[in-house]
């Protein structure tokens, strides 16, 4: 299959806390023990109403879905709650799919997020995706000391095995496992999409993450993982699902890609990098022993994570470091366009998640490179499908 035929971009929007305190160099991590006395109520009011008009203008511009995410006690994402988030986007937008990505399942209750999720679907239409993580390391300090991380996998197994049970199984049902049990699993509402929405599960490459979304016949993220990496864990992914009897199909795996169009290579790099290098310094600032709890992952993940300056030193980090990590590509659109369809066809993904607004960056600057994306990039890229014709060439100044 031609993964362009179906090649969708979304528009992943980090809601970043843009306000770092002039003496930020005294807090070692801006996640779980960065002090809310920062909080500025006005300053999120004014930010969340900025990633409204970033998330519409990507429904606007043609981008097929717009997608956000949860992360709790951090500057990194104002979305602690993201159902709500989400219904919020669904009310405005009528086109794009939404992808929430997601609720960390086992740090919570699996029947309330299985309603969240009907929910949305309903409300929306029938335009939801959910993304399944089994939760930053992070997530583990900020939620209540009796969620063992050594069981993390093992609950959110279950978890997500209640999640599909309640939408495809006529209620009420009975469910007695090791972490939960339900007398009466029987969720109102259920989702519009039938059996129920496209599902993903988010991972970092992990031999039981990968065993996990195949077992399941859900599809497959990765993030924050050298390309290499991540090239491996889909092609392991992939092989495992054949060994259990079906096929993974382009829009079963996703990737993220940090991004920026200029009209030159030089000024992409000029224009993002400090930006970029801001995400990680300071959005991503996490000292080891919150990266990953004990138990958490296995040991040569946690040595990986440990290792990488980006993910554990973002203060010390380089820019080769943060570009080893990841798919991180600052280019003009030629440049950008022919990175993303060699990735695109190395990995047989026809799901990107592009990240375009980066750290600190202004919201002009956010705007532009949208508007670049989706009028210089996408094209160009939507050009490789079968029988498609190449896009007249647009000259910078020239419309």
């Amino acid at each position: 299959m031609n993964v362009f035929d179906d090649i969708q971009f979304y528009l992943f929007n980090h809601h970043h806390y843009i306000d770092e305190p002039p003496d930020s160099h005294r807090y070692e991590s801006t996640w779980v023990t960065y002090p809310n006395a920062n909080f500025r109520p006005d300053v999120a009011h004014e930010l969340y109403q900025r990633w409204t008009r970033e998330m519409l203008l990507a429904e606007q511009l043609g981008f097929d879905a717009i997608a956000v995410n949860e992360h709790h006690q951090t500057v990194y994402s104002l979305q602690p709650g993201t159902t709500v988030r989400a219904g919020y986007l669904a009310a405005l937008t009528k086109r794009v799919k939404i992808l929430v990505a997601g609720v960390p399942i086992n740090l919570s209750w699996p029947s309330r997020v299985a309603e969240e999720y009907a929910m949305l679907d309903v409300m929306s239409g029938g335009r939801m995706e959910f993304g399944f993580p089994l939760g930053t390391g992070m997530e583990y300090w900020s939620n209540a000391g009796q969620i063992n991380p050594t069981t993390a996998r093992d609950r959110f197994r279950e978890s997500l095995g209640i999640i599909l049970k309640t939408w495809t199984e006529d209620g009420p049902v009975r469910h007695d496992g090791q972490f939960y049990n339900y007398r009466y699993l029987n969720v109102w509402p259920r989702p519009m999409q039938k059996p129920y929405p496209k599902i993903y599960i988010v991972g970092s490459g992990s031999k039981a993450t990968v065993d996990l979304a195949a077992d399941f016949r859900a599809g497959y993220s990765i993030v924050f993982t050298p390309i290499q990496q991540q090239l491996k864990a889909m092609a392991n992914f992939r092989e495992v699902a054949e060994e259990r009897g079906w096929t993974v199909q382009p829009d079963d795996t996703i990737f993220t890609v940090i991004c920026y169009v200029a009209d030159t290579d030089e000024e992409a790099v000029r224009e993002a990098r400090p930006h970029i290098e801001k995400f990680f310094s300071w959005m991503h600032r996490v000292p080891n022993q919150l990266l990953s709890p004990p138990g958490y992952v296995s040991r040569d993940e946690f040595l990986r994570r440990a290792q990488s300056a980006a993910l554990s030193e973002g203060t010390k980090a380089t820019w080769d470091d943060m570009v080893s990590i990841g798919r991180i590509i600052c280019g003009s659109p030629d440049t950008v366009a022919d990175t993303l369809s060699q990735w695109a066809q190395e990995a047989q993904c026809s799901r990107m998640l592009m990240v375009l607004q980066h750290g600190d960056m202004p919201e002009w600057k956010a705007v532009k490179n949208m508007h670049m994306f989706a009028k210089e990039v996408i094209p160009r890229v939507r050009a490789r499908a079968t029988g498609a014709t190449a896009p007249e060439p647009v000259f910078a100044g020239v419309k």
